[in-house]
């Protein structure tokens, strides 16, 4: 039993049914979206930079230093061989200029220092012993012609007179090497104040001598006390002053000139390795422009070793044997004046001044100080004893030390009879008389050969420091000189090199 399709559609190949159409494929399901629908367009747009996003242009690549682009272009020169020779050519000109740039200046300044040593501080330092010896001269001569009574010698007087013109000379040529406001120029001044004062007490000292008045004791007595409290202390203070002075300028010209050695040794490993480098690329033994760099290198460092070696032998030598010894001798010679001096104070003072000890003994304030100085003296001339190195400078120092022991000898006899109340007896022990020799006459010899033995030791110091200001003479023109030369030769020598590759 045949059934019927179902449905309504006719089976194919039904005659007078056209064929059905194939079904439409069917489009996938889309997932529900949220929001409005976008609308549909309806007909051709032109896109609107509205809705269009913005679009960010890409950071413009970091400006680049002039450093970095050099460091680029080294690092490029140094990949080929003539980039590389440039780069050794400069740094070796460089480490030669700054050889002798620096051997240059360090010279410089020691040469000026020298020179100062010579011809400026130690010239200073004795005129400041000088200012302290006249004062203290002067002192001692005036008291001794207070001693002689109303009539003071003629002697003496002008022994007292040239003193004190020289103490104003050098006090002059001190003011005028000075420097303005420095310790030394306020020093000065207080000299320049202090010494008319002074001479005026002196000059009423003796106005009252000579008529007899006992006032002009305690004249001369605050003039005294006015040049050993005030104006010996200020002169010893600028003799102080200039030493330090001295001592600074050695120590600013004896050093040796390390950085200048040390640039030269390495501008010498600078060129010999650029020369070794050179005759293994070249087999090539000789580059003639390194050849003489190398040569003016070298005789800049030998000039400046043996140079400044022999410049400081010689400023060592002029401290050693000059200024040591014109030390301890103006030392002595100004304690043999303070001794003189309050040897003759004792007498015209006659026991007014007294000191008492730490034991509860009263002395004589001037004889107190009388035995301090001798004994410094006795120190001060074994010192320079010991310091003379030849026979010229030993010679004086024993005569004046032969005086000395003689003076002490006298002091104890005029001592004693002033002590035994024969003043008359005691002064004619100390000034002189027909029948005794004056201790005046042992200072005197002391004085004199002291001033025998600065002379020699003078000269010896000049000779010395003369040498080596001489040692260094035409080293900073001359080291600068041959540093250019030798550095245009190493450019010369690697310019000959890079010829080769054009």
């Amino acid at each position: 039993m045949t059934h019927p399709p179902n449905g309504s559609t006719a089976p194919p190949g039904t005659p007078g049914v056209p064929p059905a159409r194939p079904a439409a494929p069917t489009m996938p399901a889309l997932p529900p979206q949220s929001g409005p629908a976008a609308p549909r367009p309806t007909g051709p747009e032109k896109p609107n930079s509205a809705h269009t996003p913005a679009q960010t242009p890409s950071p413009a690549p970091p400006r680049r230093t002039a450093w970095a682009e050099g460091v680029d272009t080294l690092r490029a020169a140094a990949t080929t061989e003539p980039g590389r020779l440039r780069i050794i050519g400069a740094v070796l000109a460089l480490l030669v200029v700054a050889f002798g740039a620096v051997a240059a200046w360090q010279m410089t300044d020691r040469s000026a220092a020298a020179d100062d040593v010579l011809n400026s501080s130690q010239p200073l330092s004795a005129s400041a012993a000088d200012i302290y010896r006249s004062l203290a001269d002067a002192n001692t001569a005036a008291s001794s012609g207070f001693l002689a009574g109303g009539q003071e010698t003629e002697a003496s007087r002008t022994r007292y007179e040239a003193d004190i013109q020289t103490a104003a000379e050098k006090l002059v040529t001190a003011a005028a090497n000075s420097e303005p406001g420095s310790p030394s120029a306020d020093t000065i001044t207080k000299l320049n104040k202090l010494l008319p004062e002074y001479k005026g007490l002196i000059e009423r000292a003796r106005a009252n001598n000579r008529q007899g008045f006992p006032l002009g004791g305690a004249y001369l007595r605050y003039a005294n006390a006015t040049m050993q409290d005030e104006m010996l202390p200020a002169a010893k203070d600028l003799y102080t002053k200039e030493n330090q002075r001295l001592e600074a300028d050695y120590a600013d010209a004896t050093p040796y000139p390390w950085a200048a050695i040390g640039l030269g040794l390495l501008a010498l490993g600078g060129l010999a390795w650029a020369q070794r480098r050179n005759y293994r690329r070249t087999n090539r033994v000789l580059n003639q422009g390194m050849a003489a760099a190398t040569a003016a290198s070298a005789v800049v460092l030998l000039w400046l070793v043996v140079g400044h070696s022999v410049a400081r032998a010689g400023l060592d030598e002029s401290y050693d044997h000059g200024v040591r010894s014109l030390n301890v001798l103006n030392d002595a010679r100004l304690a043999s004046l303070n001794a003189r001096g309050n040897e003759n104070l004792t007498l015209v003072s006659r026991g007014a001044e007294t000191k008492e000890l730490k034991d509860g003994t009263v002395v004589d304030a001037f004889d107190y100080d009388f035995q301090r100085e001798m004994d410094d003296l006795t120190k001060k001339l074994a010192a320079a004893s010991a310091l003379a190195d030849d026979k010229a400078g030993e010679q004086p120092v024993a005569t004046a030390t032969g005086n000395m022991e003689e003076w002490k000898v006298r002091h104890l006899a005029a001592r004693a009879a002033d002590d035994d109340g024969n003043y008359q007896a005691a002064l004619d022990k100390v000034i002189g008389s027909k029948s005794d020799k004056p201790t005046g006459e042992c200072f005197d010899g002391v004085d004199k050969n002291l001033a025998l033995a600065l002379a020699h030791e003078e000269t010896e110091f000049k000779q010395s420091a003369g040498n080596g200001l001489d040692a260094m003479t035409g080293l900073p023109v001359g080291a600068a000189i041959l540093a250019v030369l030798a550095a245009a030769g190493a450019v010369l020598g690697v310019g000959r090199r890079l010829s080769e590759y054009r």
